[in-house]
């Protein structure tokens, strides 16, 4: 079992919830047994098929740029629980230093990144990082978080703690839902799309779901990859 992050039991973070419940047990959560099985079935089928362009990819990284070839960045889950969101190290190590200097010494670039937490030109990627970016091969070791229960093969996008801010009091619904390896902001322009928009799509999302929804939305994704709309 995951060790609970020390938000879960912050006093300062939970007193941010209207309800006097905890976030985890105000809401029903989003999905049911069959979203669970679908998720486990088809997520260990995609790793198995797949497992020969991990290997591929784990080389390219290690290949462009020392460090580890995964990266595990703090997201936070259904029921205000944080977790580790796997993706391939498409940054420098010291990707950390460089934004912030980067952000600095470029005011424009600096309003880009509080306005949407992107940046169309980011200094931290590697070459061989921005082709999977691009691609979202850089997404697929999510696979194993929902192997282990921490996403969902459809969801909101895996936001951090300091963006549950941005949804004000709609942070209720993504709250109530595993985050998704993909979902409406994947479909809809990804970045391309403001930060209202991304929040606007969770919420009809964990509002509105059906297991038939998220079989659609799981078509819409590959013609989205496929166009590379709102990926950098």
């Amino acid at each position: 079992m995951r060790a609970r992050s020390k938000r879960d039991n912050d006093p300062a973070y939970l007193a941010d919830f209207t309800d006097t419940q905890r976030p985890w047990e105000a809401f029903r959560p989003v999905g049911d047994w069959r979203k669970r099985a679908f998720d486990v079935a088809l997520a260990a089928l995609i790793l198995l098929l797949l497992s020969p362009l991990f290997a591929m990819v784990m080389v390219l990284i290690r290949m462009s740029s020392p460090g580890s070839t995964l990266y595990g960045h703090e997201r936070i889950g259904r029921g205000g629980r944080s977790f580790k969101c796997l993706k391939f190290r498409t940054m420098v190590p010291n990707g950390d230093e460089i934004l912030a200097a980067y952000l600095a010494a470029n005011p424009d670039a600096e309003e880009e990144w509080k306005a949407t937490r992107k940046l169309r030109v980011d200094p931290r990627v590697t070459v061989v990082g921005s082709v999977l970016r691009k691609t979202s091969v850089d997404e697929l070791p999510q696979l194993i978080n929902i192997l282990r229960g921490e996403m969902s093969l459809v969801g909101p996008r895996p936001v951090v703690f300091d963006e549950l801010r941005y949804y004000g009091p709609r942070k209720v619904h993504y709250l109530a839902a595993r985050p998704g390896l993909t979902g409406l902001w994947q479909v809809s322009g990804r970045s391309d799309t403001s930060y209202d928009q991304r929040v606007s799509f969770d919420c009809h999302y964990c509002e509105n779901w059906t297991f038939v929804s998220d079989l659609l939305l799981i078509v819409r994704t590959v013609p989205a990859v496929l166009s590379r709309r709102g990926t950098y």
